[in-house]
């Protein structure tokens, strides 16, 4: 056993080593690409390649493919520990949000990328400068067009990256242990940042062409070696539309709209492909790749819908809906899984939090969904309706399950002392932390923090009803190992003498409603073993450098074609060309993913969960006599002063490393990520005590 550990170290440290050589050289092509070393040697090569094995294609996509097969291998290696000395909040503005030092740091690389980019080609255009004779444009007027052209480089710069934030099974950022919800916003500023310089691109070129009066012969050329520039226009279009739809007022109020729209990335690639030729696409086709593969393996997973085994209607106006899962299926605390409910629609996904842990529950995995919106509402009403008609049982409720998703670790395990800071439904990821350090409690592998502070902030007292399944832990005063103490803010109620202990108990009655039939013999999967990721990566790479090459020599038989010849080739033949490879290696992958599947499908044999039907009463009074209750707290009619909260764990913990986590409205997370800030910089400058360490961390629970 010891010596099958010390053989995947080293292979995991070679793989390591490997990939890190080969992102390095993928990053020195985009600083390359700008300079004259890349324009004469690099091009040579090329020609020398194009009569040998690649035809009429360049060798570079290969350098990408080599990329995306080994990534998978490289999320298995953790940077938990460079990741949390960069994590505390540098900058916290109600504007930007909370930024973290690797966050600041990854900006700051990008900008500069960005800067050198447009200097190399903007001066070497600069220096070579040539009048248009087509064009017949003034100096001025041509130095505008170069820089308006440039702009379009910074658009595909961000183009390159667009997609990989958004990628689950994929995730990049999970390297870093930054996890899928709070990616996305990078997504978000890649793609704001690409819309820009493509709009000023767009924009510029179309008044240069209206100054010579050539807008109209300009647009509609179909040019053979490239530039397409309809397409662009087109592309353009498509972008703005996308942009536009996505803004936080249309994408909350109007979510459908948003998430439709948002399918039009298809068209968006298509046409960018035509207008900017198959040289430019190749820089941004390893993240469109790794998205296809990503896609289409999620794809296969959701399609083998399960069923609700129970579900219980919290006096919150909140359900928690119990799902079956395979028992082979285990999932980190925070994970987040989507769901589609086709009785209520057939293309709305939505994510929740887990609330449960798989080393409590083999069988099943819960989630609660607060009922406060359309899709929401409708399943209360789904739930509330199938309790009345059924005498307290559910008819079967057929539900898509896709994922879960989670953290490549634990990392919230090494602190000295937990402090967990929820604003409303921001509680959910926490109850799975609760449960899974409650689970460990006995075990020698894990060292579990000594005290957890756990703050709900709420507007209701009936919220308290979420904690629901972490009752035992709140109220059990006979467990000693796990010190936790609950502090409840309820901030539209003014004082009414009630204990935290009192209304748990009051709010803990509620019945669970079990599904009273069976519509499918089928649990919760998860994802595909990294492995296997890895490997269906890599066949899809060779599959599509197969096919390209096969296409390549089949379409356009560059072995006997002179120059002359390569030169008639219609770019948009080798645009298609593109796209079939793309195609049929993304369709071999799908394959892969099916055959796995059903092999996973076929060994499984679960029959869903069949419990009693019952109620969950209060906790009994002997459970909740004793010394826990009087820890709780609970505080009337206002909100946290998180600086306060901070200083008093500050002189209770001296010398000890607090992690703060905090979940819940963006002015919520500000807030304590403002607090937390300004104690560490006070601790910093009083040297005389030992320092102390506040670590944070955010949770997004909506996207």
């Amino acid at each position: 056993m010891y010596q099958n550990q010390k053989e995947r170290a080293i292979l995991l440290t070679a793989t390591k080593l490997l990939m890190i050589l080969l992102c390095a050289g993928w990053i020195s092509l985009w600083l390359l690409k700008p300079t004259d070393l890349w324009t004469k040697k690099w091009h040579l090569a090329e020609n020398s390649a194009r009569a040998s094995l690649f035809g009429y294609y360049d060798p570079t996509p290969a350098i990408h493919y080599i990329i995306d097969m080994n990534f998978m291998f490289f999320r298995q290696t953790k940077f938990s520990t460079f990741s949390n000395a960069l994590s505390n909040p540098l900058v916290v503005n109600n504007y930007l949000g909370i930024l973290s030092g690797i966050e600041l740091l990854g900006v700051a690389l990008f900008l500069l990328f960005l800067a050198w980019t447009f200097y190399a080609r903007i001066s070497k255009d600069f220096r070579k400068l040539l009048p248009v004779e087509s064009l017949n444009l003034k100096i001025w007027e041509l130095k505008y067009l170069r820089i308006a052209t440039r702009f379009g480089l910074l658009a595909e710069a961000c183009l390159s990256l667009l997609l990989l934030p958004i990628l689950r099974g994929l995730a990049p950022f999970q390297l870093i242990g930054i996890q899928f919800e709070a990616s996305v916003k990078y997504h978000v500023w890649l793609g704001t940042a690409m819309v820009l310089f493509g709009t000023f691109h767009g924009i510029s070129t179309l008044f240069i062409w209206g100054i010579s009066n050539k807008i109209q012969d300009e647009v509609w050329k179909w040019q053979n070696t490239g530039r397409i520039y309809i397409a662009g226009e087109i592309t353009l279009i498509t972008g703005l539309v996308i942009w536009i739809t996505s803004l936080p007022q249309i994408r909350r109020r109007k979510f459908e709209i948003f998430y439709y729209t948002h399918h039009l990335y298809i068209v968006f690639f298509v046409f960018f492909l035509f207008h900017a030729g198959d040289r430019h696409f190749y820089m941004v086709f390893p993240g469109l790749f790794l998205f296809g593969i990503d896609k289409i393996l999620r794809i296969i997973q959701s399609r083998i819908e399960t069923c609700v085994v129970s579900a219980r209607i919290l006096p919150c106006k909140a359900v928690e809906l119990t799902l079956p899962k395979d028992r082979r299926l285990k999932y980190k605390p925070t994970s987040v899984v989507y769901v589609k409910i086709p009785r209520i629609s057939r293309f709305q996904w939505h994510a929740f939090s887990l609330i449960s842990s798989s080393s409590v529950d083999d069988e099943t995995m819960s989630i609660v969904v607060k009922c406060d919106e359309s899709w929401t509402r409708s399943l209360y009403d789904v739930i509330s309706t199938e309790r009345e008609g059924e005498s307290d049982q559910l008819k079967c409720i057929s539900i898509a399950v896709e994922g879960p998703y989670g953290p490549s670790s634990m990392d919230f395990l090494r602190y000295d002392h937990l402090l967990l800071i929820a604003g409303g439904i921001g509680i959910t990821p926490f109850l799975s932390i609760l449960q899974e350090i409650n689970s460990m409690q006995n075990s020698s592998r894990f060292k579990c923090p000594a005290r957890i502070q756990l703050i709900h902030v709420m507007k209701n007292s009936q919220d308290i009803s979420l904690l629901n399944s972490i009752l035992p832990l709140l109220l059990n005063s006979s467990n000693k190992k796990m010190n936790l103490q609950l502090k409840v803010f309820v901030t539209q109620e003014v004082q009414s003498g009630a204990t935290v202990v009192e209304l748990l108990n009051k709010f803990s009655q509620m019945q669970t409603i079990q599904s009273s039939t069976r519509c499918s013999s089928y649990a919760a999967q998860g994802l595909e073993s990294l492995n296997w990721m890895a490997a269906i990566t890599g066949l899809t790479s060779i599959v599509f450098l197969v096919a390209l090459i096969i296409f390549n020599h089949i379409v356009i038989p560059t072995k006997k074609a002179s120059k002359k010849t390569k030169d008639r080739t219609p770019s948009w033949i080798s645009d298609l060309l593109l796209m079939s490879s793309f195609t049929l290696a993304i369709l071999s992958s799908a394959v892969v993913g099916i055959v796995l599947r059903w092999r996973r499908l076929k060994k499984e044999n679960l029959a869903l969960i069949q419990t009693e039907t019952g109620t969950q009463n209060a906790i009994p009074s002997s459970v909740v006599r004793g010394s826990r209750q009087e820890e709780h707290e609970i505080y009337y009619g206002g909100r946290p002063i998180f600086k306060e909260i901070f200083s008093n764990i500050k002189h209770e913990d001296e010398g000890t490393e607090i992690g703060v986590i905090s979940c819940g409205p963006a002015a919520m997370n500000v807030s304590v990520a403002s607090a937390c800030k300004q104690i560490s910089q006070g601790l910093r400058k009083d040297s005389k005590k030992k320092r102390q360490q506040f670590i944070f961390h955010s949770l997004n629970f909506t996207l």
